[in-house]
């Protein structure tokens, strides 16, 4: 088999950058970006004002809570809850609303391909 024909992409009837365009697609786009975008923001924020405060606040991250556990340890491990809550949140999220349109939009492309 020749090279070009091995690294040609597949034949299809649809115009991809065309369908991203269409109010089915943008809309999904729309409603997965109001949820990620500003989660991810948070995150970022939250995450460097954490990094900040190890670097410059010394004596504040060292205060102790009970024992040898200061704030700075339930800071960092307050980091991983985030973490995991976020990735939970997303999931509950996109199974919910993501997913739904996102089976819409497979199915009419399907129909559209076998046209």
């Amino acid at each position: 088999m020749s090279e070009s024909v091995k690294d040609a992409p597949p034949k299809s009837r649809i115009d991809y950058e065309a369908y991203e365009k269409t109010p089915q697609f943008l809309h999904m786009k729309k409603t997965r970006n109001r949820f990620v975008v500003p989660l991810s923001i948070f995150f970022l924020v939250w995450y460097i004002a954490y990094v900040l405060a190890a670097a410059y606040a010394h004596d504040f991250m060292a205060t102790p809570v009970f024992g040898s556990i200061n704030i700075g340890l339930l800071l960092g491990l307050a980091q991983f809850v985030t973490t995991f809550a976020i990735t939970m949140s997303y999931v509950t999220f996109a199974n919910r609303k993501i997913d739904p349109l996102t089976e819409d939009l497979r199915g009419e492309l399907e129909r559209m391909e076998q046209r």
